[in-house]
């Protein structure tokens, strides 16, 4: 039996009292994620905010005429996931060409991407480029790789073009290179590749900084500024719904349309909140005119900048290691995508400005380098709190560990790819992953790891992740890394108040807390005590954000 007393947050409890409970949830399995009162069975929001935790008896005393009461019936209620890194944008979703599952395990034939980029083609003048989004090269039923001749059957009248849902390969056909002045003798650039065969030709797979060049061939659609801004709203809110129905109640947005996201919030269409981050001229803007990490309300708030790309991907084998892939001629270490010399001024710069730094670093080259570069600003411009993320933090070293704890980094690590991804384990070994994605080294060193599920890359379900985290063991019945794995409680604590962490905000989230935000989600069964490998199937029954239902099955 619980404690009779719920607790009332300090300098607000006149104000709760004196105003009627607008929600009162009860016989519930609530697992709150505070140390302090672990878990309760029912609790009270006033304000879109948790007034009361407790006990069934102590929180029924607070119904008045007008309260709203949901009886849990037993079911798990967890504070509202958090996802530190997603690509958000929903148009790629709304309006074009998908030739892999975005959401789930999905195996697909070489044959049926042909079929819909062909069909994309009839429809297409041409010039103009056909593209295919969400490959995933291991997801193939043909278990070999999409070639520029495969895409050479879509058309030779048109650049075609399937983007890997990992974000650093893309795959083209003849045409993409004919109109681009790419041959195979076209030397690779710093950064990047245009892969060949044994026999030098060019297999179509053109790797990160390398795929600039491709956009000198063909033409795109052009729309008006009003047709951007009506796709950029659709966009927007249908991913919106699809976040809260995964229970996501806040979302990190790795750049994007702010004037769009404060649009569909002024329609009532934006259901979780967002952690907005910064690019280009937006983040020139803000440092121009003073705007600093954590400006804004509870629904929209200037998180840190985008993804400052150091190396390569991880799910496309060209992250920045510091040891040669397996089984690549001759000996491949990836990608760096930036000097340490123009990592150091950048990383300087937004620091000054007051702006939480964030760079995408797969590989432990890659995140020395940035480490080294957020050491250097620490030491000319010395910051309390500052919290740089490191965006996937994939492959980490104990002095690599030493170094974030130090400075209070905080790594949004991939949680869906142990689940999603065992498929690209087999290309780094055992002996590599354990020590990638690091969530057991992380906790037992202090560090703050959040959950970042990278969307598009990665699937965004926050129960797919936990599996993954907790079970190490993915869709085809591998294991990796077992080392690493952390309990249930853990891992949902690093899909919520890590999360809340990582953007400073773990005083008004990321926990059911009296005086933090009603964001909670109501979960059919209790993930402690299913079977790990069913976590991922456990039902969203309701996912709350403000204490207003956003979802509900």
């Amino acid at each position: 039996m619980l404690g009779a007393a719920a607790v009332l947050a300090g300098h607000r409890e006149r104000a709760w009292q004196a105003a009627e409970t607008e929600l009162v949830v009860t016989n519930a399995r609530v697992f709150t994620m505070d140390p302090a009162a672990p878990r309760a069975e029912a609790f009270a929001v006033t304000g879109g905010r948790f007034a009361a935790v407790g006990s069934n008896d102590a929180i029924r005393r607070l119904i008045g005429k007008g309260t709203q009461t949901i009886d849990a019936k037993q079911m798990t209620i967890v504070p509202g996931f958090i996802d530190t890194h997603n690509h958000a944008g929903g148009t790629t979703l709304l309006y074009e060409v998908l030739v892999g599952n975005p959401f789930e395990v999905e195996f697909v034939s070489i044959a049926s991407i042909i079929e819909k980029l062909r069909a994309k083609a009839q429809q297409t003048p041409a010039g103009m480029w056909v593209e295919g989004f969400f490959h995933d090269d291991t997801k193939l039923k043909d278990k070999r790789p999409l070639t520029v001749r495969d895409l050479d059957q879509v058309s030779a009248d048109h650049p075609v073009v399937v983007q890997h849902r990992g974000g650093h390969t893309s795959f083209y056909n003849s045409k993409a290179f004919e109109l681009a002045g790419i041959t195979k003798a076209t030397p690779d650039p710093d950064g990047g590749t245009f892969d060949r065969d044994a026999s030098g030709n060019l297999t179509g797979r053109v790797t990160d900084r390398a795929r600039n060049a491709m956009g000198r061939a063909g033409r795109r659609p052009a729309f008006t500024p009003a047709e951007s801004a009506q796709r950029n709203l659709r966009g927007l809110a249908h991913i919106s719904t699809q976040f809260v129905r995964y229970g996501l109640t806040t979302v990190h947005h790795s750049g994007g349309d702010l004037a769009a996201l404060r649009e569909i919030r002024s329609r009532n269409e934006l259901l979780h909140r967002v952690s907005f981050e910064l690019a280009g001229g937006a983040l020139n803007s803000a440092i121009a005119d003073g705007t600093k990490s954590g400006d804004g309300d509870d629904w929209i708030r200037i998180g840190s900048t985008t993804e400052h790309t150091v190396d390569g991907s991880f799910s496309e084998r060209t992250m920045a290691m510091s040891v040669p892939y397996k089984g690549i001629d001759p000996p491949y270490k990836g990608n760096v995508t930036e000097s340490q010399d123009t990592l150091n001024s950048w990383v300087e710069r937004v620091h000054r400005a007051g702006i939480q730094v964030n760079c995408h670093a797969n590989g432990d080259v890659a995140i020395d380098m940035y480490l080294t570069a957020l050491e250097r600003a620490q030491k000319l411009a010395p910051r309390a709190n500052a919290r740089p993320k490191i965006t996937h933090c994939t492959l980490i070293n104990d002095d690599l560990i030493r170094r974030i704890k130090a400075l209070d980094a905080v790594p949004a690590m991939f949680t869906t790819y142990a689940y999603y991804n065992t498929d690209k384990f087999p290309y780094y070994g055992e002996d590599l992953m354990k020590r990638s994605m690091a969530f057991r080294t992380m906790l037992d060193a202090g560090i703050h790891a959040a959950a970042g599920s990278d969307f598009s890359p990665g699937p965004f379900a926050p129960l797919m992740g936990i599996q993954g985290m907790v079970t190490r063991t993915g869709w085809d019945g591998t294991t990796w890394g077992a080392n690493q794995r952390v309990s249930v409680d853990e891992a949902i604590r690093i899909n919520t108040l890590n999360g809340a962490y990582a953007a400073g905000e773990e005083r008004v989230k990321g926990s059911v807390t009296a005086g933090k935000l009603a964001d909670f989600v109501m979960l059919a069964d209790d993930p402690h005590t299913v079977k790990p490998d069913t976590i991922k199937d456990i039902q969203i029954v309701r996912t709350v954000v403000g204490g207003v239902t956003r979802y509900q099955a």
